[in-house]
C-alpha cells in the first residue's frame, strides 16, 4: 500500500469527514483544525481552517481524483461559507506536507473551465491540531446533527 495525507476543508468537518471516509482508496480520516497559529485546542480561534486529515492509498485513487470528488461537496465560489456554516474557519481548502500534492490541485483547478472563479485556498500544511474525540466521526454517532451536505451525496460512494 501506498499511503499519503492530505488535509481537506469544506465547511463544517462533520460532513467533510463523514463524506471523505466512504471514498475508494481512503484508509482512515480525521477531523482536526488545518493551518491555525497554536498547537492546542485550548486557545480561542488562531486563524485555523476545519479540516478532515485524509489518508489514502494512492494505488488506488489519486490525489486529482480526490480532489475531483472533494469538488461535488462544496461551493468553491464561496468566501469562508459552505451551507448556513459562515466565517473563516469555514473556508474551503486543500493542504499538503507534499509539493507534489500542491501541484495537482492547482493543476486540477486550472483545468476547469470555472477556475477563475474558484476561491479554495490551497497552500503547504503549517500546522495541524486533531480535533476533540466528540468530533470525531461525528455524523455516525449522531446521524440527525446539522450537516450542510445532502445525505444522498454523504453516502453517494458508500462502501
Amino acid at each position: 500500500m501506498d499511503t499519503n495525507t492530505i488535509y481537506f476543508a469544506g465547511g463544517c468537518l462533520w460532513g467533510v469527514q463523514a463524506f471523505i471516509k466512504t471514498l475508494p482508496g481512503v484508509v482512515d480520516t480525521e477531523a482536526g483544525r488545518a493551518n491555525g497559529e497554536t498547537h492546542s485546542l485550548n486557545s480561542h480561534y488562531d486563524g485555523y481552517a476545519e479540516c478532515v486529515k485524509t489518508t489514502f492509498d494512492e494505488s488506488v485513487v489519486s490525489v486529482t481524483q480526490l480532489v475531483e470528488l472533494f469538488f461535488e461537496i462544496i461551493d468553491p465560489y464561496s468566501i469562508n461559507r459552505q451551507g448556513n456554516d459562515v466565517g473563516l474557519k469555514y473556508r474551503t481548502g486543500i493542504y499538503s506536507e507534499n509539493a507534489n500534492h500542491i501541484e495537482a490541485v492547482i493543476d486540477y483547478i486550472a483545468r476547469r473551465n470555472d477556475s477563475e472563479k474558484i476561491v479554495v485556498e490551497v497552500k503547504p500544511l503549517t500546522n495541524y491540531v486533531k480535533s476533540a474525540d466528540e468530533h470525531q466521526d461525528r455524523l455516525s454517532k449522531y446521524p440527525n446533527d446539522y450537516c450542510h451536505i445532502p445525505k444522498e451525496l454523504l453516502t453517494r460512494y458508500r462502501k
